[in-house]
C-alpha cells in the first residue's frame, strides 16, 4: 500500500479542513478527554470535510465512531488495543494504524497485520510525556527492515528539516502534529512539509 508521505496530526475538524485546503491527502484527527458528543461532532465535521476531495481521515482512539460515522481508517496506541475489538472494525472495512515504541509492542503489531505501523518519538517531542527515550534514525532503519511491504510511520519530535532524514531512513510516512499547531503560519508550514515529503 502506497501512503501520502505527509500525515498531519491534528485535534479539531478545523484543522482538517485546513490541512485538506492546502492539499493534504492523509490526516489524523486526535482528540482527547472531551465528552462523546463533541467527538461525535467533530469527527462527523472531519469526515464532512474530507468528503470528495480524495483525503482520507485516520480517527485515533475512537473506534466505535470511527465504525459508526463511517470513517475509513482508526489509528490505536497500544493502550487501546486492550479494549479494542479489532474484528468488529476489520469488518468494518476499516483500516488501522497501530503506535508501538519497543520491541514488544512491534510484535503485538504484526502479529495483528496493521495497515501501518508508527514508532515514536524519534526525536524528543513536546506534545505529550514519553517513557520512551527518543528511538533516532537507525531505530526506524530497523523497524522498515523488520515490516517489510507494512508502511512504516515516523512520529515525534519531527519537523520539515528532519523529514527527509527519516525518509531516507526507511519511513514511509512523516506525523507532525506541533510543527504545525504551534506554528507562525500553518498554512505556510503544511505547504513546506507537502514539498520536502513529494
Amino acid at each position: 500500500m502506497t501512503l501520502p508521505r505527509f500525515y498531519p496530526v491534528l485535534d479539531s475538524a478545523d484543522w482538517v479542513a485546513r490541512a485538506v485546503c492546502q492539499g493534504v491527502r492523509l490526516v489524523q484527527l486526535r482528540i482527547k478527554d472531551r465528552p462523546e458528543a463533541v467527538l461525535r461532532s467533530q469527527i462527523a465535521a472531519a469526515l464532512a470535510v474530507c468528503r470528495g476531495t480524495g483525503a482520507a481521515l485516520v480517527v485515533n482512539d475512537h473506534w466505535q465512531l470511527a465504525i459508526e460515522l463511517g470513517a475509513p481508517w482508526v489509528h490505536l496506541g497500544q493502550e487501546d488495543l486492550d479494549s479494542a475489538d479489532l474484528d468488529a472494525i476489520r469488518r468494518a472495512g476499516l483500516r488501522i494504524g497501530l503506535s508501538t515504541h519497543d520491541e514488544a509492542e512491534l510484535e503485538r503489531a504484526l502479529a495483528l497485520a496493521p495497515d501501518y505501523v508508527a514508532l515514536g518519538p524519534v526525536y524528543p517531542t513536546i506534545l505529550k510525556q514519553m517513557p520512551w527515550a527518543p528511538q533516532g534514525l537507525a531505530r526506524l532503519r530497523d523497524w522498515k527492515a523488520r515490516l517489510g511491504p507494512v508502511p512504516l510511520c515516523a512520529i515525534g519530535g519531527m519537523s520539515v528539516a528532519r523529514a527527509q532524514g527519516a525518509l531516507a531512513a526507511g519511513a514511509d510516512l512523516v506525523a507532525a502534529v506541533t510543527d504545525i499547531t504551534l506554528h507562525p503560519d500553518p498554512d505556510a508550514r503544511m505547504r513546506a512539509w507537502l514539498e520536502v515529503c513529494r
